[in-house]
């Protein structure tokens, strides 16, 4: 992980030693005007987003982030695990081929799963099971209350039970896969490699709850508050409001918090296709693509200049910006620059 911002876990270090400060918090602490008028005040003279590259070949965890409200009940009440007050609402955008679980999947393919993997039915029971294999669409409450149900007793199976089942289907899987056979009815191929990077973890379950996202280079996903996601694979530039509040329940070895997940979730499903955030091109700039989340924290333009333009402008803007080149060398300069400079990726 790369991190661009101020955020007290990662306040970025100023290289240039003709600068006094030595931090990108402690600059914009002496020098708030910088951060635009509108910003200044709606954010008390603090910088509103974190900024980050991310290159994952494991899988991160199984998470979610609250909203302002929990976000500041679990700061006071934990805050070793809850650094800060704040919300944190994220937006990813692949650099490469990108994979990563995101939000629930509609109700048929779970129950579809739910017939396919008796380990799984096994773990959750054959109650819970049932209710939401009658829940109708035309009920979408009645729909969420099972799904809630269905979640929360995977996730606060007990650990021998679990870990069993879980054996006995990666074994199951295993044998079909070298006899040759289908396993996409089990969604064979990504728990394997689930179970290879987190043996014996609950979170491999997951895979038949939440939806798998596949985002080419310049595609996005924007995930709000209380939306479960994992990202397993692939580069992408993220940017979210400045917090570093995650509540996690499996793929990790870091501290888990099953109840807070479970309580918080948004159960609500919907099909992976409906994941995918559009950026739309500038009027003014067809250069310009952006990514206009809906919260005031941040928003992401995708600057693609062609190699014919010899002087480009990039538009001042009423905020703080964080200009990252991707790809390709230039020489960048503004009126408060010191001096030229060249910038290349990274």
């Amino acid at each position: 992980q790369l991190w661009m911002g101020t955020h007290p876990r990662g306040d970025a270090v100023i290289r240039d030693n003709r600068i006094p400060q030595k931090t990108l918090g402690q600059w914009i602490s002496d020098n708030p005007t910088c951060l635009g008028a509108k910003v200044k005040e709606a954010f008390q003279g603090h910088l509103p987003f974190l900024f980050k590259v991310l290159s994952v070949s494991t899988a991160l965890s199984i998470q979610a982030h609250p909203n302002k409200e929990l976000a500041a009940k679990l700061h006071t009440q934990f805050p070793e695990h809850y650094p800060d007050a704040n919300h944190k609402p994220e937006m990813a955008i692949a650099l490469t081929p990108f994979e990563g679980l995101c939000g629930f999947r509609p109700v048929e393919e779970i129950v579809s799963f739910l017939q396919n993997v008796p380990e799984l039915r096994a773990l959750i029971g054959e109650v819970a099971v049932e209710q939401l294999e009658r829940s109708g669409s035309d009920d979408p409450r009645g729909v969420s209350a099972a799904l809630r149900v269905c979640f929360t007793r995977l996730m606060k199976s007990e650990k021998k039970f679990f870990v069993d089942q879980l054996n006995m289907l990666v074994k199951r899987i295993s044998q079909e896969a070298a006899e040759g056979k289908d396993t996409s009815g089990s969604n064979g191929d990504l728990l394997l490699r689930l179970h290879s990077q987190y043996p014996g973890d609950i979170g491999c379950f997951t895979i038949y709850f939440l939806n798998l996202v596949r985002l080419e280079p310049g595609e996005a996903m924007f995930l709000g508050a209380n939306e479960p996601h994992a990202y397993l694979h692939g580069d992408c530039v993220e940017c979210m409001a400045c917090s570093d509040n995650t509540v996690r329940a499996g793929l990790t070895p870091k501290f888990i918090d099953v109840l807070t997940l479970c309580e918080m979730l948004n159960y609500t499903p919907a099909p992976s296709s409906s994941k995918i955030f559009p950026a739309t091109q500038s009027q003014l700039d067809p250069n310009v693509y952006l990514y206009d989340p809906p919260v005031p924290d941040f928003a992401i333009m995708r600057i693609e200049i062609p190699a014919s333009i010899k002087l480009y402008l990039v538009s001042a803007l009423d905020s703080a910006s964080i200009l990252l080149v991707i790809q390709g060398t230039a020489v960048g300069t503004s009126t408060a620059a010191a001096s030229e400079m060249t910038l290349r990726r990274g």
